[in-house]
């Protein structure tokens, strides 16, 4: 008899310790490893199945919008950083750079590419030459370098992997519009995909992208009640058309400076969808991002195993055929149970389980991930059923993040009304705002919060800052954050 496996229970519980539950779960299934480099992590299959999987799922929505797919150089001269004054001071602290190569000094140092504006505008400057030629609308998929301090896979890595939008118009409307329906299809992408409410709304001048006229973003809450910066759209005016003389003949034959954007979001949403969604059994994958929506296990005596394994077989095929990625487990020698935890574990949406009592019975039980809930389905109506069961768990998976959001959500008047809630809570905190850079760093320096963004509906409206009492422009969601 085969010796039976053990699924490890060594998952250390959300409530004794977050960062360490978040540790184990990415550990034990199986989706990542320590690479030799500093900051660095090995994408193993199942962590870079579900990067593939966000990779689709954005693609497709790009290329319906008319963007199109290129690739820049990953080294850039240092240069280019000199010629928008923001972007290097923004990005200098964690630039890398190849300063030798072939046993020679270069002449010029090579970034390690952190974003690629500059690439982008060297190149889009040969391109341009007419307004016949906007609006220009390319996304690059690669990978970029930034030499953090702090990392935590997926979350923050020295190198981490994206995806990067840069587009020219020939006017700030145009531009505008770019930039508000790239954050659009990020929102959209994040709830209807990812099963992860966001907060919807505009970086304050402090928080903006370096470069940028204006940054947007959607925020995400964690378990912990951390916020995570889902994804950025940037508008960055004529700042980088000026610097790399992006430049093109209007309709009246006068020489004109494109508008741009930028807009991205990157492998974080991996780690944000495990910290919104798991739990202190592993992880809680969405359906439609999940690479093995449903798993069918053969329950029985091993005399009935050839009988329950045909009948398996079955209804792997009629859900193969009907588009569900789902995978039959007939393997012998590791019970049920074992399985049933390895699949808990792994964040499978839905578990079929099939025995000879059930085949009697003409019915299957199926099981949901996030409710536990085990329904007894009809074999003549299986498919149909699964498929029910499936896009409920996605429903169930978001009302529940949204629910737990909207309990973490607080308002204040007071920047000691803050400290008081944060020695206590964790969330979001909606505050009013005077505008004033001074107010906003001293809330981060008292509390350890981030201005988040300045949410385009917000649940509550305050009129007096926070810090000063003066007159709030905004209201403002602060949060401590990853």
């Amino acid at each position: 008899m085969a010796q039976e496996k053990t699924v490890s229970k060594e998952i250390t519980p959300q409530s004794e310790d977050f960062s360490r539950w978040y540790l184990d779960v990415i550990k034990k299934a199986d989706l990542m490893d320590y690479a030799p480099v500093r900051g660095c992590i090995v994408f193993k299959p199942d962590g870079y199945a579900l990067w593939e999987g966000i990779q689709q799922e954005l693609d497709r929505r790009f290329k319906e919008t008319g963007h199109r797919n290129a690739y820049f150089p990953l080294f850039i001269p240092e240069s280019f950083f000199q010629k928008e004054k923001e972007h290097v001071e923004g990005f200098n602290p964690e630039l890398p750079f190849v300063t030798e190569a072939g046993g020679e000094q270069l002449e010029e140092k090579l970034a390690i590419r952190p974003t690629s504006e500059t690439m982008f505008g060297h190149m889009y400057a040969k391109w341009i030459q007419s307004y016949r030629d906007l609006p220009m609308l390319i996304n690059q998929w690669a990978n970029v370098v930034r030499w953090e301090k702090r990392t935590l896979p997926f979350l923050r890595t020295s190198e981490f992997l994206w995806q990067e939008g840069h587009t020219a118009h020939e006017d700030e409307v145009d531009a505008r519009k770019e930039t508000m329906q790239m954050l659009e299809i990020y929102r959209e992408f994040s709830e209807n995909v990812l099963a992860i409410p966001v907060i919807t709304g505009q970086k304050t001048p402090s928080e903006k992208f370096a470069g940028a006229v204006d940054t947007f973003s959607i925020e995400a809450m964690m378990q912990d009640g951390r916020a995570v910066q889902a994804g950025t759209s940037h508008y960055l005016g004529t700042n980088f058309a000026k610097a790399f003389e992006i430049q093109f003949t209007d309709r009246e034959n006068q020489l004109q400076f494109c508008h741009t954007t930028s807009w991205g979001v990157s492998t974080r949403l991996i780690g944000a969808l495990i910290m919104v969604h798991g739990d202190d059994r592993g992880l809680v994958l969405p359906p439609k991002l999940a690479p093995t929506q449903a798993v069918i296990i053969p329950i029985g005596p091993a005399k009935l195993r050839e009988t329950v394994n045909a009948k398996a077989e079955e209804l792997y095929n009629e859900l193969r055929k009907a588009g569900v990625r789902v995978k039959l487990d007939d393997r012998e020698g590791i019970t049920p149970g074992w399985k049933f935890n390895e699949y808990e574990m792994r964040g499978v949406p839905v578990r079929i389980e099939i025995g000879p009592r059930d085949i009697e019975n003409g019915q299957a039980i199926v099981v949901s991930r996030i409710t536990g809930a085990k329904v007894s389905v009809p074999l003549d109506d299986f498919v149909d059923q699964v498929q029910s069961m499936i896009a409920n768990v996605h429903t169930e998976m978001f009302n529940k993040a949204l629910a737990f959001q909207q309990e973490q959500t607080y308002d204040v008047d007071s920047l000691d009304q803050m400290k008081s809630l944060f020695e206590q809570k964790r969330g979001f905190v909606y505050a009013g705002w005077c505008g004033s850079a001074d107010c906003e760093k001293q809330v981060k320096e008292e509390t350890g919060a981030t201005s988040r963004n300045i949410p385009f509906e917000p649940k509550v409206k305050k009129n007096k800052c926070l810090v000063c009492g003066e007159h709030g422009e905004q209201t403002v969601v602060f949060a401590r954050a990853y």
